[in-house]
């Protein structure tokens, strides 16, 4: 495990059914399991259930085994028909699909609200349903006990290459059975593994079980996507990642990820031959698979107004047929019952496009890394649009002009020095001189605020914004991750009419795309 707050994720996702459980009812679990009998007024499948769950949280919270629960365990898992593989720790969820195919469709949305039981104990009218519900739970408790285990029980000591992928394809399966596709919940990124190859009948086309967008998790699951990065963060740093990169063998086994990115660019200056090059490759890979998203959803929102000074192009596609019917109505011949068309009207689709100057200044201290690669992507995207001036100042003490390398989010990044202090006057120096027509100007600046000289820093941000340009502070834009903001800074922003952005990466991309349209 990573710390107490990875054990209480833990305990949260076992939570809804362990709750439930007293000292007593498990005493009866484990004799009634080992035993093969059950006591007076309690259900089999209760007992099998909770026998389930009582493993998988000593597993999770106690290095010592315990027979009678790994026994009681396994005659469950036996008896209910799955493959005994599932209490195997070492056993991958892709290796146990690998072999039982079928299983793909029962690990997709498995954890989903409505996912369980769909009838009431004690319905008399129902009772032959209700069992098979009950007996269903059981197979249910098996399959979420193996997916939890193998996400949250992530050991200590050195990690290999190996077990970082298979514990990325493990949190993959973890996020399709909250009905996510895998790598939402860690970054917005499809990871390996999970959801690719081995999907099942059951997977939908986005490889969520069918369901065609992410659910809403906050209230079943608070904060369970940055609790996720951090164990994948923790893992990273536990593998000799100097060693893997320098053997093309093991480089090949990893999956990029936002916490592998973070490493790399903070290890890169130690990095040479192929252990560089490696790392290059696994930079240019993520950073490739972020554009392909970011610049879908830029493409998604409207750009300019229509121009009607420039004539519509006459072609059949922008044939106004309503219009052209319309005018030509007095030529309606009711003898021949012929409409005559004198003449065809097409539409403009021409838009109107003002040469606009889009300044991205970045905070590179390591807080905010998640960040800097999505703002770095995006500026790189804004910058490919027609009459769009891109500019990008990254920033720790002191400032650093990114501005000839913005096509190019690759080499941007690794230009990039993660660490350090923050002193966002060294980056307004820069910046403030690019501003030379306010009006056809937005400043975005990401950041989480905690800065050297508050005041100063404050004080020239306002002066920025009175000048007419548009100021759009940025805190934290990533697809789950966490975000500290200066509380002092947010309070000073909000009174100054431009609250502080945080949240999913398309909010920016929204209000970029509204102030550039």
């Amino acid at each position: 495990m990573t710390g107490p707050t990875a054990d209480r994720t833990a305990e949260h996702l076992t939570g809804h059914t362990a709750e439930h459980m007293t000292d007593q009812a498990a005493g009866r679990t484990a004799a009634s399991e080992i035993t093969g009998g059950t006591s007076a007024g309690v259900d089999p499948h209760d007992n099998r259930r909770q026998a389930l769950y009582w493993r998988l949280l000593a597993r999770l919270f106690d290095h010592e085994e315990h027979a009678a629960l790994e026994s009681a365990s396994l005659a469950v898992v036996e008896d209910i028909g799955l493959p005994p593989a599932l209490l195997d720790p070492m056993a991958s969820v892709d290796s146990i699909v690998q072999r039982h195919p079928e299983l793909a469709a029962e690990f997709d949305g498995l954890m989903t609200p409505g996912s369980g039981s769909g009838s009431e104990d004690g319905d008399p009218e129902g009772e032959g349903e209700g069992d098979r519900d009950r007996a269903a739970e059981v197979r249910r408790a098996a399959l979420v006990s193996k997916v939890l285990l193998n996400v949250f029980a992530s050991g200590s000591g050195t990690v290999t290459a190996g077990q970082l992928a298979r514990w990325q394809s493990d949190a993959g399966w973890l996020e399709r059975a909250l009905g996510c596709r895998p790598g939402d919940l860690r970054g917005g990124r499809a990871a390996g593994g999970a959801g690719t190859a081995t999907a099942g009948p059951g997977a939908g086309p986005t490889g969520t079980g069918g369901r065609g967008t992410t659910p809403d998790l906050s209230r079943l699951i608070p904060a369970i996507g940055p609790e996720l990065g951090a164990i994948e963060a923790d893992l990273v740093k536990r593998m000799r990642l100097r060693e893997v990169l320098a053997d093309p063998r093991l480089a090949a086994q990893l999956t990029p990820s936002m916490s592998l990115i973070e490493q790399l660019l903070r290890d890169k200056n130690n990095l040479s031959g192929v252990a560089l090059a490696n790392a290059k490759a696994l930079i240019r890979r993520f950073v490739d698979e972020i554009a392909q998203v970011l610049r879908t959803q830029v493409e998604k929102t409207s750009v300019g107004a229509l121009d009607r000074s420039v004539p519509p192009k006459r072609v059949f596609r922008n044939l106004d047929l309503d219009r052209t019917i319309w005018k030509n109505l007095t030529n309606w011949s009711p003898e021949e019952e012929r409409l005559y068309v004198d003449r065809l009207y097409y539409r403009h689709t021409a838009r109107r496009t003002t040469p606009q100057r889009l300044i991205v200044v970045v905070d590179q201290s390591g807080s905010m890394v998640d960040s800097m690669v999505n703002c770095t992507i995006l500026a790189s995207i804004f910058a490919g649009l027609p009459k769009v001036d891109v500019h990008l100042i990254a920033y720790d003490t002191q400032a650093l002009d990114l501005t000839p390398w913005v096509h190019d989010p690759f080499e941007t990044l690794l230009r990039t020095n993660l660490g350090g202090g923050t002193d966002g006057t060294a980056a307004m120096t820069l910046a403030q001189p690019k501003i030379a027509e306010p009006r056809n100007t937005v400043v975005v600046w990401i950041s989480d605020f905690y800065e050297w000289r508050t005041e100063e820093l404050f004080q020239s941000m306002a002066a920025l914004h009175r000048s007419g340009a548009k100021f759009i502070p940025v805190g934290s834009v990533t697809s789950s991750g966490r975000g500290s903001v200066n509380p002092w800074f947010r309070e000073r922003f909000k009174d100054l009419g431009t609250p502080v952005l945080s949240g999913h990466i398309r909010k920016l991309v929204h209000e970029l795309k509204t102030f550039l349209a």
